[in-house]
């Protein structure tokens, strides 16, 4: 399911259709910081993060849609509210992208074979692209207790650490909306300092010794956490998405330079019990 943002401009209702307003001249349209609503977070103003895991089958990492146009008459371009007449050359057209969030009704060019929207247009059409919440592996496993002074691994799995990406056409015109996962942060739980680490960090391999394994996405606890509420550090993983986008005619830009995507979960640490034996 894609994550929808507000709109570009008004939201009417008409022939059971919801319909945002826009035209060529509002193509340029203008940021919104991200913001979380419940568990979905949403990228400015059109992109959003899934609420769940990223899943096999879930639709894959690359989609594409294409737009069709329906011109409107007067009788139903007045219906929803737009300015009439249309300005001239340019008549009302229902744009369907075919993304969810409905028809839009745009200003489209009279001449034959003239482009009907901007890239930066096509972008407001899209509905959302899917940003997964990435759930990290551990080591040790999450449900086993650490130990205190040992380091507690964090990664995400190779197979989920890729782009994600949506493309949308309208004739000749396109635009492509990209998510690239560039970091990791960790934030151990009771206000201690995080770690941040380029890339999905490394797995931990138990069929190889620990004295022989590396990663910068660790942290080692130094107090066990009794006493702590649930008797757990209450941790999580960021990761952190780079969102753009590229169109034809050369154009592109950065939509959210680094969209933070949690997820939170308990860690259990124990304080690790010295042996003492007599000769």
């Amino acid at each position: 399911m894609r994550a929808l943002a507000g709109a570009v401009a008004a939201l009417v209702m008409a022939s059971s259709l919801a319909l945002a307003t826009t035209s060529p001249a509002s193509g340029s349209g203008g940021g919104c910081d991200p913001y979380v609503d419940g568990t979905v977070i949403l990228v400015p103003c059109w992109f959003g993060a899934g609420a769940r895991d990223d899943t096999p089958g879930g639709g894959g990492s690359a989609l594409n849609d294409t737009c069709t146009f329906t011109a409107l008459a007067e009788a139903q371009a007045k219906s929803i509210g737009v300015s009439w007449p249309p300005p001239r050359g340019k008549h009302w057209a229902l744009m369907d992208c075919g993304t969810g969030t409905g028809p839009q009704a745009v200003l489209v060019p009279d001449a034959t074979g003239a482009r009907p929207v901007t890239p930066r247009q096509l972008v407001n059409a899209l509905g959302g692209l899917d940003v997964p919440h990435l759930r990290p592996a551990t080591a040790p496993p999450r449900g086993t207790a650490g130990l205190v002074g040992l380091p507690e691994w964090f990664w995400v799995p190779a197979a989920k650490w890729h782009v994600r990406s949506v493309t949308v056409t309208a004739g000749p015109v396109w635009a492509t909306v990209t998510a690239t996962p560039v970091s990791l942060t960790v934030q151990p739980g009771a206000g201690l300092s995080p770690v941040t680490c380029a890339g999905p960090g490394t797995a931990y391999n138990r069929r190889k010794p620990a004295a022989q394994q590396h990663t910068d996405c660790s942290y080692t606890y130094l107090q066990p956490s009794a006493g702590l509420p649930g008797s757990a550090y209450r941790a999580s993983v960021t990761a952190t998405w780079r969102v753009t986008w590229t169109g034809s005619g050369d154009t592109g830009g950065v939509l959210d330079p680094a969209l933070a995507v949690p997820v939170g979960f308990a860690i259990g640490v124990a304080q690790g019990e010295a042996l003492v034996t007599s000769q």
